[in-house]
């Protein structure tokens, strides 16, 4: 298979820095099976969680919105940031594994198709290359009669691998069998240059040269904002709609900057009525929204306003926001 500059294949088994250990992981799935995990919902970018799953697709959260044991939809950006739920603590050895992940990690999931469950063809449009964000699957308990049809192709993944899917385009799940459920880890990634070296040597090219976006590691320690804080400035109505195709335009809004829980390092974003977790992108003084990629960033400017970046692929645009005038 060859893979150019513009185009790739839909799927690609990953060649991760340490070994899968197969046989434990299947074991540790004894410690957080006693009981019924609930039916995965859809999560949308206006930041709204959707109905339960009509099939027998069910999750079991290990990192999820504010570390929310029971939420088990993938999440995005919004008030709160990604972290552990107390199922992780129950798995040891996968969070040695994930923390090895060369790569920021939104969403985990156990995600568990039943017998006989089988999805409607859908597409998950966030999940792309040139938008910096990822999804990562690791088989944990398969069956020949458990497939994923992606962009028209079969997969059937086996324990002990790693794989990448692009999931923006057409795929479903679907397991004929009458006895076994079939169980991935399911892992929400952004891209960076550390994780794009675990492809294989055909997507090289690709990732080097192609519309890919390579985010940066997230610091251990966020910097300090150089300007007082709180304070309000203008947004374009697009830069926090998750939807919008051109994120840089629409009409000025009102928006407030402050340290989140008004306190601490992190900073939290508010802009009509919706609030934002916001993360440190790499060490240049940029910001990310929390759950999304450095597809959308931030930073300080001289005069007390913002420069906003948008990134697709490898292009970039930006656009200077003044400070909001203060109420009279």
């Amino acid at each position: 298979m060859t893979t150019s500059t513009t185009a790739a294949a839909e799927a690609a088994q990953l060649t991760p820095a340490f070994d899968l250990d197969a046989d434990r992981l299947a074991a540790e799935l004894a410690a957080v099976t006693s009981h019924t995990w609930n039916v995965q919902r859809t999560h949308t970018c206006g930041g709204q969680v959707g109905q339960p799953a009509p099939i027998d697709w069910r999750v079991l959260p290990l990192r999820s919105l504010g570390g929310d044991a029971d939420r088990t939809d993938p999440g995005g950006p919004g008030p709160q940031p990604f972290a552990p739920t107390r199922w992780l603590k129950q798995l040891p050895y996968l969070a040695r594994l994930l923390d090895q992940v060369p790569a920021p990690l939104n969403a985990v999931r156990l995600m568990a198709l039943g017998p006989g469950a089988a999805s409607t063809p859908h597409c998950d449009p966030k999940y792309r290359l040139d938008r910096g964000l990822t999804r990562l699957h690791i088989p944990i308990v398969t069956t020949p009669d458990a497939v994923l049809v992606l962009d028209g192709v079969d997969h059937r993944w086996q324990p002990g691998t790693l794989w990448y899917g692009d999931f923006s385009r057409e795929h479903l799940v679907r397991n004929t069998s009458r006895a076994v459920t079939r169980v991935h880890v399911v892992i929400d990634a952004l891209l960076t240059a550390e994780l794009a070296s675990w492809f294989p040597a055909s997507w090289h090219e690709l990732l080097a040269r192609g519309e890919v976006l390579l985010n940066r590691p997230t610091p251990a320690t966020a910097p300090a904002w150089p300007t007082a804080l709180p304070y309000n400035v203008l947004l374009p109505s697009g830069f926090a709609d998750f939807d919008a195709a051109a994120p840089l335009d629409g009409s000025l809004l009102p928006a407030h900057l402050d340290h989140a829980d008004g306190e601490g390092d992190g900073l939290a974003l508010t802009v009509a009525g919706r609030s934002f977790a916001l993360l440190p992108a790499g060490d240049s003084g940029e910001w990310r929204f929390s759950g999304w990629s450095e597809q959308r960033t931030l930073q300080p400017g001289p005069d007390g306003g913002l420069l906003l970046r948008v990134r697709r692929g490898r292009a970039l645009a930006d656009r200077h926001v003044p400070a909001a005038p203060p109420a009279p």
